[in-house]
């Protein structure tokens, strides 16, 4: 499941043993498909399947159903907590049949049968009956993979499996602690990443970070990090005696899986999709892959303009964001990777009050006028700001409630600050 798609000689060595092999994948199938009992892809070329984009979870539930038949429909509804939470986590855009499965999902979640869901969710500190899209990504997701990131998965299989109370409990207190390791670790690679490529062409068009005491399982989130803060895309790896494993984050305008097809002669394992890869190369290839891949970004991204686009719906002044309008915006949900929330622009807003929020001070929370009224709003990864944040600001943001201690509030989610002209 969610694997295998390029696992040709696995699949052959297990043919060869008898074995009826099954590979139910979504990433992008290479040359050759594995020659398996039944390989199970949208991707796969005359495949006539109309969603193509259905995560690793969404396809597995699909062969669920089949196997579970049309007479128990009851039961393949309670499996749509997994897929919201799988779809969401797995960045799959939420749109179609994505969309759909997660907001079907979404509903079970929102009266949580699984004692290890509810469990996490009061770790969280979230309330189920106002779960979304959101929270899977941000808060429920990461905490879920954060035990395969740093040791095995079992703690999070294990959590969706118990009935039992106690054992929930427990889990759910691991995986809190595991994520915010996690998030340590990320943050250092990072650091360290990010002094590698300043320090070895600041202007180059593909970022590439490596060192042997990168933690495997969370370069890909410090690779996304670097690719959201420079608009470039990222490889960050971990290089070991004989091989060297890399996770790969992209642009739009790059697709990185095609890229590494080019260099399929040099590599062991690789694939992915457009804007998420990985790859296993032996370390006597790691040069010549990585100058490959720049000269194959240079011919792709040379002559662009590499800046990242925000697109707002509406500009309005800030006195007309009115707590009705949060019934409109929660029609269009579940919204996230692929199908943005709704996005608003006010300008000439003042700064009231604003402070550096945050273990790390990396997050902007401040509050701003317009001269009618003031709103709350918080900016995540934009702590910068704060040493030369002008007193007027135009904002791009989204409107949404802020549940904090028990007190509900409106603020404003900023995605972009911009000084006043």
């Amino acid at each position: 499941m969610d694997c295998g798609i390029r696992s040709v000689s696995e699949a052959e060595h297990a043919r060869q043993l008898g074995i009826d092999l099954i590979i139910s994948d979504h990433h992008h199938p290479g040359p050759e498909i594995p020659h398996a009992f039944a390989v199970i892809n949208p991707k796969l070329p005359g495949d006539t399947f109309p969603e193509k984009d259905l995560a690793g979870v969404g396809l597995a539930y699909k062969l669920a159903c089949a196997l579970i038949g049309d007479d128990q429909a009851e039961s393949s509804t309670d499996l749509l907590d997994l897929v919201a939470l799988g779809t969401v986590a797995d960045m799959a855009p939420l749109v179609g049949e994505n969309r759909a499965l997660v907001r079907a999902g979404l509903e079970v979640l929102r009266r949580p049968r699984r004692q290890g869901i509810r469990s996490l969710m009061g770790a969280s500190g979230l309330m189920p009956d106002k779960i979304n899209a959101s929270h899977i990504g941000f808060v429920l997701g990461p905490r879920l993979n954060a035990a395969g990131r740093l040791d095995t998965a079992l703690a999070a299989l294990n959590l969706l499996l118990t009935s039992d109370l106690g054992e929930a409990g427990i889990l759910s207190q691991q995986l809190d602690m595991y994520n915010r390791e996690r998030q340590e670790i990320t943050r250092l690679i990072q650091e360290s990443a990010e002094q590698m490529v300043l320090a070895d062409d600041p202007q180059a068009l593909l970022l590439v970070a490596a060192h042997s005491d990168f933690n495997a399982g969370v370069v890909g989130l410090a690779a996304s990090r670097l690719c959201e803060k420079y608009y470039r895309p990222s490889i960050i790896a971990t290089r070991g005696e004989e091989f060297t494993r890399a996770s790969c984050r992209s642009i739009p305008e790059f697709h990185i899986t095609q890229a590494l097809d080019q260099c399929a002669d040099l590599l062991e394992h690789h694939g992915g999709h457009a804007a998420a890869a990985g790859f296993t190369v032996v370390n006597e290839n790691v040069d010549e892959l990585i100058a490959r891949l720049r000269l194959i970004a240079n011919q792709e991204l040379g002559e662009l303009d590499l800046r990242p686009v925000l697109q707002s719906d509406m500009e309005l002044p800030l006195n007309e964001l009115k707590p009705e309008l949060l019934n409109y915006l929660d029609w269009l949900q579940p919204t996230g990777y692929g199908n943005r929330a709704a996005h608003f622009v006010s300008r000439n807003l003042r700064v009231t009050r604003s402070q550096a929020v945050g273990r790390d001070g990396s997050h902007l929370k401040m509050s701003v006028s317009d001269g009618r009224i003031t709103y709350d709003a918080i900016a995540f990864r934009q702590g910068h700001w704060l040493e030369d944040l002008p007193t007027h600001v135009d904002l791009l943001y989204e409107f949404e409630t802020n549940e904090y201690n028990g007190r509900v509030s409106l603020q404003l989610n900023v995605r972009d600050i911009k000084p006043s002209s």
